[in-house]
């Protein structure tokens, strides 16, 4: 099968979202809406997380960002950008997230994927900063994982 002929990633979490602890968030600053997720990985289906090579477990969660232009009357229109992420532990040690561009039937989103356990909070910190402009907008998240 060609990717293609798979929904959207971000969709297929949207359509998840009631059947699993998914949090989503978005922040609007001046022309952009920055939407932010963090889900455990074992919510994608095999045939989902085999098309984006992600690893399916309840012990990996994953961060999916995408960023808006606000355009009246519409949904907007996803634009590209610099996504950079940071974990923050309790412990205040902090660390990145590497992320990747997925780029498909005109949506564009950020994914990231990083290890969890029971009852662990994460913190990120994300800036992004959309194609086109300089300037940076920061969003913060908190998420807490249950995997049993």
């Amino acid at each position: 099968m060609k990717r293609l002929q798979y929904v959207p990633l971000l969709l297929t979490v949207m359509l998840l979202a009631p059947f699993s602890a998914v949090a989503e968030n978005s922040t609007t600053v001046g022309d952009f809406t920055v939407h932010y997720n963090a889900f455990t990985t074992s919510t994608l289906t095999p045939e989902v997380a085999k098309a984006y090579g992600i690893q399916r477990s309840k012990y990996r969660g994953m961060l999916n960002v995408s960023v808006i232009k606000v355009q009246e009357g519409t949904t907007g229109t996803p634009v590209p950008g610099r996504v950079e992420v940071k974990t923050l532990a309790l412990t205040g040690q902090s660390a990145p997230l590497s992320v990747r561009e997925i780029k498909e039937q005109g949506a564009v989103y950020y994914i990231g994927e990083f290890p969890i356990r029971n009852q662990e909070k994460v913190n990120f910190v994300i800036e992004v900063t959309p194609e086109g402009t300089s300037e940076t907008f920061i969003v913060k998240m908190e998420q807490q994982f249950f995997t049993d």
